[in-house]
């Protein structure tokens, strides 16, 4: 592939270097993906997983979290406490309640 650069425009060479970063990128995640997929093959042929060779689990497990807060309105709508508040608790921090009010 030859390319005389000397004839592009500033735009058309800065759109080419992020073309070329781009193509890097999946370039290297792809081969990754092959090599990972080679070696997993090569695991099982011999009878173990990658995960048991490498000591690396494949998925995190997460454990359940107990409810910390509850609708006063409606028991059966608990919040743990952890990610976004749902409707029910900003309504009642709105009203002027605490997180204390609504605590289990």
């Amino acid at each position: 592939m030859d390319m005389d650069l000397d004839t592009l425009s500033l735009s058309e060479l800065r759109a080419l270097r992020t073309k070329v970063d781009r193509a890097i990128v999946t370039y290297e995640d792809r081969k990754k993906k092959e090599a990972l997929s080679e070696l997993d093959e090569i695991a099982r042929k011999m009878g173990y997983s990658l995960a048991e060779l490498t000591g690396v689990s494949s998925a995190k497990s997460r454990k359940a979290v107990a409810p910390k807060y509850a609708n006063p309105a409606d028991a059966s709508q608990t919040w743990t406490g952890r990610g976004r508040k749902p409707k029910w608790v900003e309504a009642a921090l709105a009203e002027g309640k605490s997180l204390d009010d609504l605590a289990i």
